[in-house]
């Protein structure tokens, strides 16, 4: 199953830029190192929320997890990036009680695959 309702997904700019694309914030420097081996920037937040968009759409969700305050839903897979090399990634989705909008949460990286 794919994300519900992705046309109306909603990723905050700031939530990219302040939190997972900024190398200085406490929690979130780590992953800003991270999408910046892939050519990510906080000069442009647009890509990473269009790709992370994308992401949902190109994905299946893995995991679905019900509260009283709503809906998590989980996908891995594969995330376009500027320099082509596409990492794998878990990203986060939630879907408040009462609400069909999901709001992205939260991504980082997923261990590589050994073959």
């Amino acid at each position: 199953m794919k994300l519900p309702n992705l046309e109306r997904a909603i990723v905050r700019a700031e939530k990219v830029s302040d939190y997972l694309l900024s190398t200085t914030h406490p929690a979130g420097r780590h992953k800003a190192r991270f999408f910046g081996l892939f050519g990510f920037s906080r000069a442009a937040p647009e890509i990473l929320i269009q790709a992370l968009v994308t992401h949902a759409g190109s994905n299946e969700v893995s995991a679905i997890a019900r509260t009283k305050f709503g809906t998590r839903y989980t996908i891995d897979g594969a995330l376009n990036s500027p320099d082509g090399r596409n990492p794998r990634l878990r990203v986060i989705w939630f879907t408040e009680s009462g609400s069909d909008t999901p709001n992205f949460v939260t991504a980082y990286p997923l261990p590589e695959l050994k073959t």
